[in-house]
């Protein structure tokens, strides 16, 4: 799995479409996820194809059914390695400003 894989599946409406919906409940099988969509049987396949091979939807069979789940650990780093970072010097440097204005006060 590439994160260029990640992000080329997280580009589509559609395909976060069906992503919360699985975070919503998770386990769906192709039908369940098929209903109430403005989408064919056929394209909510291919979407869900490339969200497998974006590593964002894993399956289990069961019996004669395939379960589809989502699988959040892509999507967490993505957000360590372009989101948590920036937001870790943000909020340092927040503590920095408060430490200062509170010795400000203390004088």
């Amino acid at each position: 799995m590439s994160m260029d894989q990640v992000f080329k599946a997280l580009a589509d409406a559609s395909r976060r479409q069906l992503l919360d919906r699985l975070h919503q409940r998770n386990g769906q099988t192709l039908g369940e996820l098929c209903e109430d969509l403005a989408m064919s049987r056929q394209a909510v396949t291919k979407h869900l194809a490339l969200l497998e091979a974006a590593a964002l939807v894993t399956t289990v069979r069961r019996g004669r059914e395939k379960l589809h789940y989502l699988n959040p650990v892509p999507i967490h780093e993505i957000y360590e390695r372009w989101i948590g970072k920036y937001e870790r010097d943000s909020v340092a440097a927040l503590g920095r400003l408060k430490q200062r204005l509170e010795e400000r006060q203390d004088e």
